[in-house]
């Protein structure tokens, strides 16, 4: 396989210059085309255009000036590299505020020469390569990947185009699957910090004792197995945006640190001393109501407020039936690209089941099941589809006071640890032994959930998953 050669416009009124530099640059590996004036230049450009540009200064007609300006509407990507005499540098550091790639004086060194050619040559692939890369996340950041033409959707849109080139803290709303890690990186690449890191984390994955720790960062020695120095969530995200997942189950202790880094914009590290200051934007994301676990007293009802600056509530799916079509559409040509499949569409039987269908694990349940769908298929078209059968499983029902008989000895904290352990092990059982689902079945937060079970000694073994 051949590598295709540079080509070079070389753009000088003095012929003797012209040929000089042909034959250098043809040796050096580069393909070299001649024009004895900008106007000349400007023609080959048409049908012919090259990877970089050098001129003279000082030319008949329009001068070098006079071409890099018209480059630079034309052109814009264009490198254009300026020739010019000891008495006119002031000339070229001009062309260079101007907008050309780099100026070299003459006589003309052919080694030096080679050297300004291939740094313009390699800042111009550079400069390709981050268009392209942006490209890419302009398609997976942008809102094409967002699907929805339902109004409820139009109005998710709407509020983020009115929030995302701000700093205000944005809090997210709405059940799991709804896409809310999707949205937020949309906010984040349509803001001003689209070019600094966006950081994710899950509040609800981890453990209490690790959470403040993966937040706000941690000394050497600041507990046992603290070895060395770690930067936290917040300093990894420094100038760009930190996204709180499942913000409504972070525990009380850390609540208290979080709202004064949201308020003050420093921290110390966990075993820390030193006070550090932090530029980030802040997005949270849950699919809890904030609000009423601020009045049961589970979450603090100042950090609530100090989060809700900017609610964006993203719809279930049953609430924008319409946008089905869209989506599956989607989710069937990605998946198809990705596995190399021909899946192109789905049946209209097959539409109608989905349309039909509730939905409880929102847009994530579609992309999946759309997923195997398109991995099984073996044409073009999807014509059968399982849907999940719905649950109808419930928790073991309390029986009420009145009506649980009562021994001749009753011992009620026993009897209340008994059943406080048969719930959790069931719960966990039904969540497959994921603790923040389990947490969510019982109605209570993680760091609950986990206190619970080490103080009722539930051990894994306990827990035989369905």
């Amino acid at each position: 396989m051949t590598t295709r050669r540079p080509r070079l416009l070389v753009v000088d009124d003095e012929r003797a210059v012209r040929s000089a530099l042909r034959v250098n640059l043809a040796k050096a590996g580069y393909e070299v085309v001649l024009a004895a004036s900008a106007e000349e230049a400007l023609a080959l450009l048409v049908s012919r255009p090259p990877d970089l540009v050098l001129t003279d200064v000082m030319m008949p007609g329009l001068s070098g000036h006079e071409l890099l300006a018209r480059l630079q509407n034309s052109h814009p990507d264009l490198p254009v590299v300026i020739m010019t005499g000891h008495g006119s540098v002031e000339s070229a550091v001009a062309a260079m505020k101007a907008g050309a790639a780099d100026y070299i004086i003459k006589p003309v060194s052919r080694a030096e020469l080679l050297v300004i050619l291939e740094k313009a040559l390699q800042t111009r692939e550079l400069e390709a390569e981050v268009a392209t890369l942006r490209a890419e996340l302009d398609g997976r950041y942008g809102f094409e990947n967002i699907i929805g033409h339902t109004s409820a959707m139009q109005a998710v849109y709407e509020l983020v185009d009115a929030v995302a080139d701000s700093d205000a803290l944005v809090l997210l709303t709405g059940p799991t699957g709804t896409g809310k890690e999707l949205l937020s990186r949309a906010i984040h690449h349509r803001s001003p910090r689209r070019d600094r890191p966006f950081v994710a984390i899950n509040c609800a994955a981890l453990p209490e004792g690790l959470l403040e720790s993966e937040l706000f960062g941690h000394e050497k020695g600041a507990f046992t197995g603290a070895v060395r120095q770690h930067l936290g969530k917040f300093e990894q995200a420094d100038g760009g945006t930190l996204m709180l997942d499942e913000i409504g189950d972070i525990p009380l202790s850390a609540q208290v640190r979080l709202l004064r880094v949201l308020e003050s914009g420093e921290l110390q590290r966990v075993g820390g001393r030193e006070t550090l200051r932090v530029d980030v934007r802040v997005i949270a994301a849950t699919n809890r109501n904030l609000r009423r676990a601020a009045r049961e007293g589970t979450f603090r009802e100042d950090l609530y407020y100090r989060l809700n600056v900017f609610h964006i509530p993203l719809p279930p799916l049953r609430d924008r039936i319409d946008d089905i079509p869209l989506l599956v559409e989607h989710f069937v040509q990605r998946s198809a690209r990705r596995y190399r499949r021909r899946a192109r569409e789905v049946s209209q039987t097959v539409l109608s089941q989905l349309m039909a269908y509730h939905w409880p694990g929102n847009v994530r349940e579609l992309e999946h099941l759309i997923e195997r769908a398109v991995i099984l298929c073996q044409g073009t078209i999807i014509t059968e589809l399982k849907l999940p059968e719905p649950e109808t499983e419930e928790l073991p029902r309390v029986e009420r006071p009145e009506e649980i008989p009562l021994p001749e000895t009753t011992d009620i904290n026993q009897e209340l640890r008994s059943l406080e352990r048969r719930l959790i092990v069931e719960a966990l059982k039904r969540e497959g032994g994921v603790q923040a689902r389990a947490a969510r079945r019982l109605g209570i937060s993680r760091s609950n959930l986990n206190y619970r079970i080490q103080k009722l000694g539930i051990s894994v073994a306990e827990i035989r998953y369905n």
